[in-house]
């Protein structure tokens, strides 16, 4: 069962404006806390032993804040090496395959998705499965759909479901791709070809803090449900 996770966490987030001017984005607070905190929330709801975080823009703040409490730092302030590439690099503090990505920019309620995802990981049929929600109740998102979603629980592109940002994925195509900075699509684009990509709904609340506009939808979300 995986018991790793990569939190992606070196965006430039120039959607934020000047509220990253002094800080990197997963350092914006929602309902005053770090978005990066309520990501590692999630692992450690989930009972992971190994949690990565990747840093470039203002590294040392986010270093700083997340060495205290353990979290492994694959360190990405010379380069832009994007999702996929970022993911390759932080193989060896990863120490497994397959493993958990997600991104921080986020925030959620409901079931803890992680161990939704672990309940439902089948490795015998799947190299990845993503956590979707619908369009509808995708709080903050302002861009189309990412996937449609067969009767089998597989996913092909279409302006369907929103990725969460949330995934089990395999490792092995990363370990062998030969270009340092290359983006997630690369890989997934592989497994689609196989069949081998799966989807899950989640059944609580998700918003996307990507923006300023997000942030106060976040909160409400989040308040709505204490």
């Amino acid at each position: 069962m995986p018991d790793a996770i990569m939190i992606f966490a070196a965006g430039l987030g120039t959607r934020m404006g000047p509220l990253t001017a002094d800080r990197p984005k997963p350092m914006i607070k929602v309902n005053d806390r770090p978005l990066i905190d309520h990501a590692v929330d999630l692992a450690r709801g989930a009972d992971l032993s190994r949690i990565v975080a990747n840093v470039h823009y203002l590294p040392d703040l986010l270093i700083d804040h997340l060495a205290p409490q353990g979290v492994l730092i694959s360190d990405e302030r010379t380069e832009i090496l994007e999702t996929g590439g970022g993911l390759r690099k932080a193989l060896p503090l990863l120490e497994a395959n397959p493993i958990f990505t997600l991104n921080s920019d986020a925030v959620w309620t409901g079931p803890n998705p992680i161990k939704t995802l672990k309940a439902a990981w089948d490795p015998e049929r799947m190299d990845a499965l993503l956590v979707l929600v619908p369009r509808s109740r995708a709080v903050g998102y302002t861009r189309p759909g990412n996937f449609l979603i067969g009767p089998d629980g597989r996913i092909t592109p279409g302006d369907g479901h929103v990725y969460t940002g949330l995934q089990i994925i395999r490792t092995d195509h990363f370990a062998a791709h030969k270009k340092s900075a290359f983006s997630m699509w690369e890989i997934w684009n592989k497994m689609l070809a196989d069949q081998r990509v799966f989807g899950l709904i989640h059944e609580g609340g998700w918003s996307d803090v990507g923006h300023p506009e997000g942030i106060p939808l976040a909160e409400n979300m989040l308040n709505e449900n204490v």
